[in-house]
């Protein structure tokens, strides 16, 4: 049995929802994530899909919306920008508890790490994924939000006052609920950063997809380096575009940073993105090639970087949370060190507004 999924019914909907599988199917999920679970779908005659679902306890509201999620990627299939294939959606509870959606499994690598990295790319190789991440982030950028059915899906204005808001009330939320399991600690940090935020937000210029997660590792790379499928868009609204840049360049560990150490890489146990690696643009080059392909200014960058760093801030507390909850299916014992990571990230945030 597999905790997240009810199999029976989970499996009698795949049979009558998606087109050519064949029961019975295995499951297993996916290791990485720490918001959605995603679980590897295998069919009797080796088709591999993949399911995603909300966690199994302590959802903030607004959090995980599936529908959201799929209503996205199936917008996005007739662009340039490489989404795994919608498949189905099922929002009746009775099924297996909360909604989830399913897609394709799209073959390739997905570079969580240096380890990752090293092993599937070589040098040259990663020069090439690393542009074409930047490459395929300007893509995003320039769909017509309208001309996909998208124009709908949040406001257009106001993004970074909106986030400012939401993400600090999710904050509050996940304290609160911190304070009801015993495991609280005061992060105020993160509080003094949201002011300093709020104070000094930039005009938007634009409204664009914003994909709120762009990164890496939520992309499947193919051999050759090129981005096979960009993943996990639970956070995609729409808004500000440099925001994106933001959060790609706040998890853009580069050779600088690598040569500094571990512990100066910001993430639970010094862990060095993938793009750490010989090969890999530097974050100069990825902001320069961003800029190139978009047209866009990014002289005020250093903004959206202390917002990914402080959103990020947010969100790890709520995944705390669910840790110390035993909400997540897998890696119970991981509450107590993700802990420091909020505070650390508020810290970076702040590091990043003082330039």
């Amino acid at each position: 049995m597999t905790q997240g999924i009810n199999e029976a019914p989970v499996t009698a909907w795949l049979a009558d929802h998606i087109d050519g599988v064949q029961a019975p199917f295995t499951f297993e999920l996916i290791s990485g994530g720490r918001s959605n679970l995603t679980f590897k779908v295998t069919d009797a005659a080796g088709r591999r899909l993949v399911l995603r679902r909300p966690p199994m306890s302590h959802v903030l509201p607004t959090a995980h919306d599936m529908g959201r999620e799929y209503r996205i990627i199936s917008a996005l299939a007739p662009t340039p920008v490489p989404v795994a294939p919608a498949l189905g959606y099922c929002d009746d509870d009775a099924v297996n508890e909360r909604p989830f959606y399913v897609m394709d499994f799209v073959d390739g690598f997905i570079l969580r790490g240096v380890a990752e990295g090293e092993a599937a790319l070589d040098e040259p190789t990663r020069r090439v994924a690393g542009e074409d991440l930047v490459d395929v982030l300007a893509a995003i950028h320039q769909v017509d939000v309208d001309a996909v059915g998208l124009g709908s899906l949040a406001r257009h204005d106001g993004y970074i006052e909106r986030q400012l808001r939401r993400w600090h009330g999710q904050f509050q939320q996940s304290q609160q609920a911190a304070r009801e399991i015993g495991v609280y600690r005061p992060v105020p940090l993160v509080d003094e950063v949201h002011a300093l935020l709020a104070e000094q937000v930039p005009q938007q210029n634009g409204t664009a997809i914003v994909h709120g997660d762009y990164r890496i590792d939520n992309t499947v790379i193919s051999p050759d380096g090129r981005v096979q499928a960009v993943l996990d868009w639970e956070l995609c609204t729409l808004g500000d575009a440099l925001a994106d840049v933001g959060t790609l360049l706040s998890y853009w560990h580069d050779q600088a940073v690598a040569e500094m150490g571990e512990s100066s890489a910001g993430l639970p146990g010094g862990q060095l993105a993938a793009t750490a690696l010989p090969g890999f643009p530097s974050r100069a080059e990825v902001a320069e090639r961003y800029a190139a392909r978009s047209g866009r200014d990014l002289s005020g960058i250093g903004y959206y970087v202390a917002f990914a760093y402080w959103k990020l801030a947010c969100i790890l507390e709520g995944v705390f949370v669910r840790y110390a909850a035993n909400a997540m299916s897998a890696d119970r014992g991981a509450a107590d060190a993700l802990a420091p990571g909020v505070e650390e990230r508020a810290r970076r945030a702040l590091e990043a507004l003082r330039g």
